[in-house]
């Protein structure tokens, strides 16, 4: 049997759950854990029998709940390589300071090093002389690691298995094929996915600013599409964002309009899905009706997709679970 369960999706968090055979697996992690968990019991999910999390891209919406979610059940997590950099350098975001800032650290270091330097001459005993006595290395290397707690009680970025892909080349979960592609988006190393298993072929392209040739091609010959279908324009152009933020969403790096979504649906979509599910609608710049309507024009009148159903993702409860 094959299962496809959308458990948010939108600009507060995405995350869904393919299941293949015996192999199960969360495409993004962007809920909390705890909520991960909540979504999948109510889509009659077990969180337990997760097998592995599989990454599109590092911001915040699709990874806030991907370290706590993949230690909690101690499964390995599926990056490209600039999305786990990307990733690890959010968690773990440097400190910037000033130039006075850098001068009082500097005279603070030489301060100390002078300091040592002086008890060194005076002959005073340093830790490691009163280590000698009582045990010498092996009691310092104990204190280390009693002082110095390893695993995630330390490290943010800690992950129970780490496994890298790279778009263009397909890879194995477990029943599940995985075929990634890149996509247009201001991240780091974005991607979409085709998952297939048992014959059953499912594509999942959220978060681009346009769908370029070898999205399309990916997208023919699908059983179910997850499409985006962010925004209305006039509602984003009349919203609330700052212009700057407009302009990122208008981008061709940024996502993709109702108007867009279906100009994809009527002219390049070659019709084979017997699922369309419209994501990440954004809750401020769009409407569900607005996306629907959008969508169905585009479907309209072409016979091959008459028996196609039209879903919408929803950000704040899951979608029910489509059946293969």
């Amino acid at each position: 049997m094959v299962r496809f369960t959308v458990l948010a999706s939108g600009s507060k968090g995405n995350c869904t759950v393919v299941t293949g055979g015996r192999t199960r697996i969360l495409v993004d992690a962007g809920l909390s854990c705890r909520e991960i968990f909540r979504r999948m019991k109510l889509a009659d999910e077990e969180p337990g029998t997760l097998d592995a999390i599989v990454v599109t891209h590092e911001h915040q919406d699709h990874v806030s709940g991907l370290a706590v979610t993949a230690r909690k059940l101690g499964i390995p997590v599926y990056f490209t390589e600039g999305t786990h950099r990307a990733w690890m350098r959010w968690l773990t975001p440097r400190r910037q300071m000033t130039c006075v800032q850098w001068l009082e650290r500097c005279r603070e270091e030489a301060a100390r090093l002078a300091e040592d330097d002086a008890d060194e001459v005076a002959g005073e005993p340093d830790e490691g002389d009163g280590l000698a006595e009582t045990g010498g290395a092996a009691e310092l290397q104990a204190r280390t690691v009693e002082a110095e707690p390893a695993g995630p009680a330390k490290e943010p970025t800690w992950l129970p298995a780490v496994e890298y892909f790279q778009a263009g080349q397909a890879f194995q979960i477990g029943d599940i094929a995985v075929s990634p592609f890149t996509i247009p988006h201001d991240a780091a190393d974005p991607v979409g996915f085709v998952l297939q298993a048992e014959g059953v072929r499912m594509g999942v392209a959220t978060d681009l600013g346009y769908v370029p040739p070898n999205v399309k091609a990916q997208l023919k010959g699908l059983d179910l599409l997850l499409l985006e279908s962010n925004h209305d324009l006039e509602m984003l152009r009349d919203g609330p964002y700052p212009w700057s933020v407009k302009q990122r969403v208008l981008s061709r790096v940024g996502h993709l309009s109702n108007d867009a979504a279906s100009e994809f649906l009527k002219k390049e979509y070659d019709g084979q899905a017997a699922y369309v599910i419209l994501a990440h609608l954004s809750e401020s710049n769009n409407l569900p009706e607005l996306a629907r309507m959008a969508a169905e024009r585009a479907l309209e009148g072409r016979a091959s997709l008459l028996a196609n159903q039209l879903l919408l993702a929803e950000q704040h409860q899951p979608l029910s679970p489509v059946y293969f």
